[in-house]
């Protein structure tokens, strides 16, 4: 596809996971960035050649400087709702084109379904974006490859088996790598306008499967114990909001007895299949392995 004449591409949530992998592909296509960051320190360790600005969603008129004469916006919610409508004005007066990190909540399958307070916030900042008539294109990753560092990692590092509920559910993890090149290429290349792409990886597991790739690839004999919900609220306590705790749980409640959504928009955008979870796990072997730090 054609590509636009190169403009500053402003971030939001650039020194964040995807964030930080976004402002990486843009500069291997040969785009300027612009990082923004409530605090300039903390864009300390994003590759050279990058323009940092500052400025904090919570505070509207302090993205003006940063988003004037903007190509594209990569826009990452990352603050309370309050000052969203704000914020999209005023991004939108600035660029001629917004790219939205969403979820895939209008999606027809179970998991995406069930009640979710994100969602809800979600669905309200894409009517946002499109009410003021930007340019705009809407990236919906489904469930994250990296989500096994944060569940399941912990366990590993002490011993072989996960105990997890419903291990029957089952999703098609998608890479934090194949999100951020597809959010990138929709950035700087002309035909996304309208876009709206539900990234999955290329294969549905269910979790005791995932945790048996995890095993595999480490070469250790890692078992899954099926965990009740009941058990999981218990030992989640205190570590995670409970909403999000019954949100996880309705949605893997509703992924058991069939497959996960599968969708073909990364090799769509790319030109190339999705990485398999498998080569996620191979590239993040260091995070299970027993006695690891985790990373920050």
């Amino acid at each position: 596809m054609k590509r636009t004449p190169v403009q500053p591409v402003l971030v939001t949530g650039a020194t964040g996971r995807i964030g930080r992998a976004v402002v990486g592909h843009l500069l291997d296509a040969g785009v300027p960035v612009r990082a923004l960051t409530r605090r300039p320190e903390a864009a300390a360790t994003l590759p050279a050649g990058i323009e940092v600005v500052t400025g904090d969603l919570t505070v509207p008129a302090s993205l003006d400087e940063a988003a004037q004469g903007a190509g594209a916006v990569f826009l990452l919610w990352t603050a309370p709702p309050e000052t969203a409508a704000a914020v999209v004005e005023r991004l939108a007066a600035r660029t001629r084109r917004i790219v939205l990190l969403s979820s895939p909540h209008r999606t027809p399958h179970p998991f995406f379904q069930q009640p979710n307070p994100m969602a809800a916030f979600h669905a309200e900042l894409e009517r946002l974006v499109a009410d003021t008539g930007v340019e705009s294109t809407v990236v919906r990753p489904g469930m994250f490859a990296s989500n096994a560092a944060a569940w399941w990692a912990p366990s590993l590092r002490a011993g072989d088996v996960v105990r997890w509920p419903y291990g029957a559910a089952e999703t098609a993890p998608v890479d934090d790598r194949d999100v951020a090149a597809v959010a990138a290429r929709t950035l700087y290349e002309d035909g996304h306008a309208g876009g709206d792409y539900v990234l999955t990886g290329a294969e549905s597991l269910t979790q005791a499967a995932q945790v048996g790739v995890i095993g595999e690839v480490l070469g250790r004999p890692v078992r899954f114990e099926e965990m009740s919900p009941e058990e999981f609220r218990r030992e989640t306590e205190g570590q995670a909001p409970g909403p999000v705790v019954d949100m996880l749980l309705s949605a893997w409640n509703a992924a058991v007895g069939g497959p996960a959504y599968v969708s073909s928009a990364v090799s769509d955008v790319l030109g190339v299949p999705p990485r398999p979870f498998r080569q996620w796990v191979a590239d993040h072997a260091g995070t299970f392995a027993r006695g690891s730090v985790p990373t920050p």
